[in-house]
Parts: structure tokens; C-alpha cells; sequence
């Protein structure tokens, strides 16, 4: 299915695509904002969510296999693809409709050696490829909700089993949500309390880190110093991140 996109605005049964002063972005079934892209910059993270969510480079700069729930226009793959053309993303998405926008309207390429982008159940491909992941890359919403399939302790679980030894899974999550206190407790209680968060424009997404191996917050410390060449080899601001990142026992201000 091909999406025709005019000058300002292109839709199709709740997919809509926009576009306002060089920014294109995806919306479904909502105004929220599922994905953007600036026109000039394809290659590029215009949201800050989604550029959190590549903190994880800070404990796995090389990673080999990352694994995609959600592919929205496809930003993150197109990001890692610039920056580490040797790791293979596998991006699962469950609608035609997206798939269709993020390759016709946001310049995401076709399947090759590093990219494979497949139509099927996320949550069902999770289950049934255990030890596949160094990185999960969770991005779940649908009509501006968080995916209920996609937030249960039995996936979160699953998202465990599904990484390979010192591997990471990075949630975007809704700070305003009212199930966020209960999704963040089901992700730590999948990691056994090793779990990091981000909080995004006061916390309007909280990007939750977690992680498959202990000593997370000591590895942090021990990467600082290489934290600056590493951030502009990827252009992030990684001491940024390394700075503002909390650990589970700091979640109490996220649910006041």
C-alpha cells in the first residue's frame, strides 16, 4: 500500500502523514506525534525520545543484532544504519500501513544484508526468538496509547529471555501514562531491579533501560572518560545522558 503524499498532508484510514516547515512526521490514529523526520536530515533523530532511547550505546557501543518492536517511520534503524553499518536491525511491525509510510514517506531503505523489516506480532516474534537480541528497542504505541500486548509482565519477560548475555532493552514510555507505575514495575521486576531511566522533556516519555546483566550503574562510571569521543562519534550528547541517567530506586518523583 502506497501512501500519496501531497504538499502538507497525506492519509489513510488513521495513518497520516504531515508535513510543516521541513519536518515530516507520522501520525496514527491521533495527534500524537509516532515519528518526524526533517526533510533536509533524513538520517537524523529530530525527536529527543528517540535520541535517549540510543543511550544504550553508552554500555554497547558495537552492538551486533538489534532488534525493533515498532518501526514508525523508521528513524532509529536509519540512525543506526549511519552511524554502524555492521549491525543488523531486524524491525518488527504489525501494520502494513506503517511499513508502507516509513518506506514510501520517510526514506527508510529496502531490506538488505543489515536490514530486514518484517510485517508480524511483536510480541509473538519476541516469544519465539530467545537469546537473538544485544539490544531491544521497544516503541509501542498505538493511537497514542501504550500497546497493552506490549506492556505485559509476560512480554516484558519474554523481552528478557530474548537477549543475548549483556544485552539491554530500551522501553519508550509515556510519563503521564496512568498504567506507568505498573508497566515500570513489571520491567523491573523482569530484570530483577537492574533498570535505568531517562526522563524526556519532564517526562513526557520516559525511556526506561533494561538491563539483562548486573553492574550497569558501575559500568556507567567506568565509561565516562570515553564518553565525549564516543558521543561525537554517534552525535548524542552521552554525557548528557550519563548525567541525567536514574536508577530504579530513584522512581519514586516519576510517580508523584
Amino acid at each position: 500500500m502506497r501512501l500519496k503524499f501531497g504538499k502538507h498532508r497525506a492519509s489513510d484510514d488513521g495513518v497520516e502523514v504531515t508535513e510543516a516547515r521541513g519536518v515530516r512526521t507520522l501520525h496514527l490514529g491521533s495527534r500524537a506525534i509516532q515519528s518526524a523526520m526533517r526533510v533536509s536530515r533524513p538520517w537524523d533523530l529530530e525527536l529527543a525520545y528517540t535520541r535517549a532511547m540510543m543511550g544504550f550505546v553508552m554500555f554497547n557501543p558495537q552492538p551486533q543484532q538489534v532488534l525493533m518492536i515498532g518501526l514508525g517511520g523508521g528513524s532509529l534503524a536509519k540512525f543506526i544504519r549511519k552511524h554502524r553499518e555492521q549491525t543488523h536491525i531486524t524491525a518488527v511491525e504489525i501494520d502494513p500501513r506503517v511499513i508502507a509510510a516509513a518506506r514510501g514517506q520517510f526514506e527508510l531503505p529496502p531490506n538488505d544484508a543489515t536490514l530486514d523489516v518484517i510485517e508480524a506480532d511483536g510480541a509473538l516474534y519476541v516469544r519465539q526468538h530467545p537469546a537473538s537480541a544485544d539490544v531491544i528497542l521497544l516503541d509501542g504505541f498505538d493511537a497514542g496509547n501504550q500497546v497493552e500486548a506490549l506492556a505485559t509482565q509476560t512480554f516484558y519477560d519474554a523481552c528478557r529471555r530474548a537477549l543475548r548475555p549483556g544485552g539491554i532493552l530500551v522501553v519508550n514510555l509515556w510519563g503521564r501514562d496512568h498504567e506507568f507505575a505498573e508497566y515500570f514495575a513489571r520491567l523491573a521486576r523482569a530484570f530483577d531491579g537492574e533498570i535505568g531511566w531517562l526522563s524526556v522533556q519532564d517526562k513526557t516519555n520516559v525511556i526506561v533501560f533494561g538491563f539483562a546483566d548486573d553492574g550497569a550503574s558501575a559500568k556507567l562510571v567506568e565509561v565516562q572518560p570515553r564518553l565525549a569521543d564516543l558521543g561525537k562519534r554517534w552525535g548524542l550528547d552521552l554525557r548528557g545522558f550519563a548525567r541525567d541517567m536514574q536508577w530504579a530506586d530513584g522512581i519514586a518523583p516519576l510517580l508523584g
